[in-house]
């Protein structure tokens, strides 16, 4: 009886490995995903610090320049290098109130357009088209 114990206890079933196998790959693959988010979370996170720091050189720019459009075509040209189809605008919105401005394509996300919640309607004075972020500062001239 002894040595009938000792066969039937000598080491783990084939199912225990299976499934140790597959909660081992579950897990990898929920570690894969994960990085992967916050891969795309930071560089979707850059390119609005970019466009925060372009958006305010332009409105900078607009604010102090004596010089007409070129410093805002050098700005455009500075957001197309950094960000993807980036695009740099000044806009009046009455008065002397101005919105400089910086759009670019957006990043892929995951959800659909209508789950994001933190997208905006409008950029400064203007609406933002689909698949386009934008980040606007308002100045007085």
């Amino acid at each position: 009886m002894n040595a009938a114990r000792l066969i039937r206890s000598r080491g783990a079933s084939l199912i225990d490995v299976m499934l140790a196998v597959a909660l081992t790959a579950i897990t990898a693959v929920g570690l894969i995903a994960s990085q992967l988010w916050i891969t795309h979370e930071a560089s979707a996170a850059a390119l609005r610090e970019h466009a925060g720091f372009l958006a305010d050189a332009v409105a900078e720019a607009a604010h102090t320049s004596l010089m007409g459009d070129a410093p805002l075509r050098l700005w455009s040209a500075r957001a197309a290098s950094l960000l993807p189809h980036g695009e740099a605008s000044i806009s009046e919105r009455g008065g002397a109130i101005f919105f400089g401005r910086v759009t670019w394509s957006a990043v892929n996300n995951l959800a659909a357009p209508g789950e994001l919640i933190d997208k905006p309607d409008s950029c400064g004075d203007t609406g933002v088209p689909a698949g386009m972020a934008c980040v606007a500062v308002a100045f007085a001239k």
